[in-house]
């Protein structure tokens, strides 16, 4: 085996672990969101099957969907990082799964509007640095809803 083999072996393996160990649920960022809701008296269903995309928080009462979105994995400010990752280590791999997941991302909050659903996307880095301006969006959110309720009655 030659040595760029080798350290391509090595690399690859030590990517593979890595990536084994991001998770699809109960994320740093969806427990720092989870924790605060809760502590304001918000009661929610996490991971809920039952929508489309299965929402990372749902609010059930007020039909309010949030995702926590990681930066990376769902392109935020893509069309600046899209030429960079391109360039990278297995970039067109990279480029391809982000663009599938930004447009599954769209399609599956097409699918929630169109059931009656609100939905609401946080980078994970706002949630981590900004939880306040967070939940200030999520209560804004639920008091424009309330008020649609008041309208039609």
């Amino acid at each position: 085996m030659k040595a760029n083999e080798r350290i391509y072996k090595n690399v690859t393996e030590q990517r593979k672990k890595i990536m084994s160990h991001i998770r699809r649920k109960d994320t740093s960022i969806e427990l720092t969101l989870r924790k605060e809701l809760w502590h304001r008296g918000y009661r929610y269903r996490k991971n809920y099957k039952d929508l489309p995309g299965s929402p990372d928080i749902c609010l059930t009462k007020y039909k309010l969907a949030i995702f926590c979105d990681s930066e990376f994995f769902h392109g935020k400010d893509w069309e600046v990082l899209k030429p960079r990752i391109a360039e990278g280590n297995n970039g067109q791999y990279w480029v391809k799964k982000i663009q599938e997941n930004i447009n599954r991302d769209e399609d599956v909050d097409k699918r929630l509007n169109y059931l009656g659903w609100t939905v609401i996307h946080f980078w994970g880095k706002d949630i981590l640095k900004n939880t306040d301006e967070c939940i200030k969006v999520i209560e804004e959110t639920i008091f424009d809803l309330k008020m649609e309720e008041v309208d039609f009655e």
